[in-house]
């Protein structure tokens, strides 16, 4: 079993930043593809970006590409997240899957095995 913790979470005004982080409590996350998805009130899980086991290979949703930033540090995933606007809000989670190959397969959910509890992203306008 691993459980997943996110951090970094809090209120920006739009245009700022955070730094969103994902770790494992007792197993390194090394060993898996990670993804970070989000959900607004009233609103489905959505799709952010995922990062490949070896870390070489990453992958983003249109709405997030050049603010967002998915990497490995040293056993946790960060998503560094930029330019922030209020259709970001959200809470966000990681996820750790066993999958291999084509990452456009870990924009589904049912792909990935572990979730964290997940960290409130609020932007104001």
């Amino acid at each position: 079993q691993v459980q997943l913790v996110e951090s970094g979470g809090g209120k920006v005004q739009a245009g700022g930043s955070l730094r969103l982080s994902c770790a494992a409590s007792a197993r390194t996350l090394n060993n898996y593809a990670v993804g970070w998805f989000r959900q607004a009130p009233g609103k489905e899980r959505e799709f952010v970006a995922a990062i490949s086991l070896g870390g070489g290979s990453t992958y983003y949703v249109d709405s997030v590409k050049g603010r967002f930033t998915i990497s490995r540090d040293n056993a946790k995933v960060l998503l560094q997240v930029n330019s922030l606007k209020p259709e970001d809000t959200a809470v966000y989670y990681c996820a750790a899957s066993g999958v291999v190959g084509d990452l456009a397969v870990l924009k589904f959910t049912s792909n990935y095995a572990y979730w964290g509890q997940g960290t409130q992203v609020t932007v104001s306008s």
